[in-house]
């Protein structure tokens, strides 16, 4: 509270007061972020998380998670293309979903070296698949199973603009197992890497195939403006 109020009121401080009271803002969000993910992690291992799931219409979910992101696309000089299939209806629990997609796209962005991401939503009669892909540093060999663990860092000197805690992705992959569904990474060095979620439309099914393939030479926004971004 103390550090709210001194925030809220940081334009009367002169500069070098003002831009500490940004500084302690910023750094007590990211504690409270990585509390929380702690806390959802041990909830995890204690077998207490429960999904609350509900009939939703998926593409609309996607979109909006996307647009958060804009300021950070924009800084970063990345264009984050959506090609959505419509009025795919599954059974899920969307603040869930919702995280996962925000890890997934926010990754993509931070790692796409100024190159477009691509965001792609599909379904088949049981199961429906978010395919993220970025073309920038990629995964190197045996990274793709390394990025789901916990605290785990490709490269820990990167400078990131989200200041992430390195649970994202592990949780990611814990909420996609809750729902009987996959999240699985594949990549190339120099290359971009690709996340695909796969769900079951219904809950209480599993996966047992995903709509979309997962190929790092697979690429479903080919053709968009791809002479002037490669």
């Amino acid at each position: 509270m103390a550090a709210d109020l001194l925030y809220d009121n940081r334009d009367d401080y002169p500069a070098p007061a003002a831009r500490s009271a940004e500084l302690l803002h910023n750094e007590l969000d990211r504690f409270e972020d990585l509390l929380a993910e702690l806390l959802e992690i041990s909830r995890f291992d204690a077998g207490f998380a429960q999904l609350d799931t509900e009939p939703v219409d998926i593409a609309p979910i996607v979109t909006s998670v996307a647009a958060t992101f804009h300021a950070l696309a924009d800084r970063c000089g990345v264009a984050v293309r959506l090609h959505l299939a419509s009025d795919v209806i599954a059974e899920i629990d969307v603040r869930r979903v919702q995280r996962i997609l925000r890890n997934l796209i926010g990754n993509a962005i931070e790692h796409a070296e100024g190159k477009p991401v691509c965001v792609v939503l599909a379904a088949s009669e049981t199961a429906m698949a978010i395919v993220v892909r970025d073309r920038g540093i990629g995964l190197k060999p045996g990274e793709e199973e390394l990025v789901f663990n916990r605290f785990w860092r490709a490269d820990p000197s990167r400078a990131r603009q989200t200041g992430g805690t390195g649970l994202g992705l592990s949780i990611s992959a814990e909420d996609a197992k809750l729902h009987n569904g996959l999240l699985e990474a594949v990549g190339t060095p120099g290359a971009g890497s690709v996340f695909r979620l796969t769900l079951p439309l219904r809950a209480g099914d599993r996966v047992i195939s995903s709509p979309l393939p997962l190929a790092n030479t697979s690429d479903p926004c080919k053709g968009d403006d791809d002479d002037e971004n490669d």
